[in-house]
């Protein structure tokens, strides 16, 4: 098995910055790619970043040029740099780590850290 655990959520004024890090333990051979997803309140959880292995990344449309994804693979860490922060911003945001190993396929969650931007 894999854990994922986020860390760094919490509440700052619009046009503040945040920084999330997710620490990953347990069979770590099985991610190849890391990403954050968002969850806001009656809505779907959405794709927010992805970097993989090799430290290639993609960006939702809406947070492009304002966050930055990176990971350290060394320790197991994923990092979400989060600036020009908005209100529509606020939501839960999830740690993912994913890969496949042969045949199997994997797909690992993070319990979630909630972050919020006041206006």
């Amino acid at each position: 098995q894999v854990q994922l655990v986020e860390s760094g959520g919490g509440l700052v004024q619009a046009g503040g910055s945040l920084r999330l890090s997710c620490a990953a333990s347990g069979i770590i051979f099985r991610i190849n790619t890391m990403g954050w997803y968002r969850q806001a309140p009656g809505k779907q959880r959405e794709l927010v970043a992805t970097i993989s292995s090799s430290g290639s990344a993609n960006y939702a449309d809406s947070v492009k040029g304002r966050f930055t994804i990176s990971r350290d693979n060394g320790r197991n860490r994923s990092y979400l740099q989060m600036n020009s922060l908005k209100p529509e911003d606020t939501a839960v945001y999830y740690c993912n780590g994913n890969g496949r190993v042969g045949v199997d396929a994997y797909d690992y969650w993070g319990q979630g850290a909630q972050v919020t931007v006041s206006s």
